[in-house]
């Protein structure tokens, strides 16, 4: 009798889910910057509703600098480092897009930080 598995055995050895196989296929086909440019744009999309940029009448409510200043900050420290290997088209893109939540950041605060001191600076040095 063949029983019918609903797992995949890993190379380490470890039961997966069906499928998992599929999938690492899948994601082998991305290209890095693709993967790259698609962790910013969702770092980008939670620090903006962090920083109250949110559509709707509850984005005051959604708003948390504490919680904006920390994706801010991730995702400088993404945008540089990835920056010479994704190429200038895409770190461009990638870098106005921090520039402006960054500049969104302090006009939100209600106590500025000090230039160089803001939420990925020491990444990108001051944004004023």
């Amino acid at each position: 009798m063949v029983s019918m598995s609903t797992t995949d055995e890993t190379p380490a050895g470890i039961d997966a889910p069906v499928g998992a196989d599929q999938a690492t296929r899948d994601i082998a086909e991305v290209a890095a910057v693709e993967v790259i440019t698609t962790a910013a744009v969702h770092l980008m999309s939670a620090a903006a509703v962090k920083c109250g940029l949110a559509e709707g009448d509850d984005a005051e409510e959604l708003k948390d600098l504490d919680e904006a200043r920390k994706l801010i900050t991730a995702l400088a420290a993404l945008v540089v480092a990835s920056a010479p290997d994704i190429g200038n088209q895409h770190a461009r893109s990638l870098r106005d897009g921090l520039r402006s939540l960054q500049l969104a950041f302090r006009e939100a605060s209600v106590i500025p930080d000090e230039p160089g001191e803001g939420p990925g600076e020491k990444y990108t040095g001051s944004v004023v």
